[in-house]
């Protein structure tokens, strides 16, 4: 075999066969090309007290949301995992927002949390959204995602949850074992990294694919 023989080959391995690996693979279907629906018409929250002069709503919005009830001193570690896992990569992205619900009363150790997060990790929070409501309505609304999980006497759960732009809980119908994963633990940066990094950006692509196709077909 001649020298331009073996130089033609190893061009073949080098660039031809991962592009046919690629045409394999984009030709395949992508089960992951849309986050399952778990839960359908969460309440909204545009009628609650909130911590900030604009409104904040749920509606043509990707949400985190987090319940964090009056269990505000003990979320400093789940703010803080979320904040650099999270919020600091999807933030720039348009109408993405976090909503962490809390009783009345919790205004200032909110204040206090920011105040840590913005000088700790030097972060923009302008999508960090608090809401503020009695026990009857955080419990009211805690019940609207649907889900078999329950809150805690503090009015808290660890894990956060992902709503979609009509007001639906998003999650996993699959997960590991064959479980549904209504919501990801704040706590578990293994979670967080693994599972809820992923599925943030199945959502963000497929509310960007929705975008391309609306902005082509208004095009025509």
């Amino acid at each position: 075999m001649n020298k331009e023989i073996q130089k033609f080959l190893v061009l073949g391995v080098l660039f031809v066969f991962p592009v046919l690996i690629y045409l394999f693979f984009a030709s395949g279907k992508n089960n992951f090309s849309t986050l399952p629906i778990l839960s359908e018409s969460v309440a909204e929250i545009t009628d609650w007290n909130t911590a900030r002069d604009d409104s904040i709503q749920l509606k043509n919005k990707i949400t985190i949301l987090g319940f964090w009830g009056r269990d505000t001193d003990q979320k400093k570690g789940d703010a803080l995992n979320l904040n650099q896992k999270i919020y600091k990569r999807f933030y720039e992205f348009n109408d993405f927002q976090f909503v962490m619900v809390l009783e009345e009363g919790q205004q200032q150790k909110v204040a206090n949390l920011q105040n840590e997060l913005t000088e700790g990790v030097g972060t923009d929070l302008i999508k960090w959204n608090f809401i503020f409501g009695d026990s009857l309505q955080i419990r009211e609304f805690f019940g609207s995602l649907k889900t078999p999980l329950k809150l805690t006497e503090e009015l808290s759960r660890p894990e956060v949850f992902i709503i979609d732009k009509e007001i639906n809980l998003r999650g996993r119908d699959d997960d590991e074992d064959e479980t549904i994963l209504y919501g990801f633990n704040a706590q578990s940066v293994a979670e967080i990294n693994n599972k809820m990094v992923d599925d943030v950006k199945v959502i963000l692509a497929e509310y960007r694919r929705a975008l391309k196709k609306y902005n082509k077909t208004s095009d025509k």
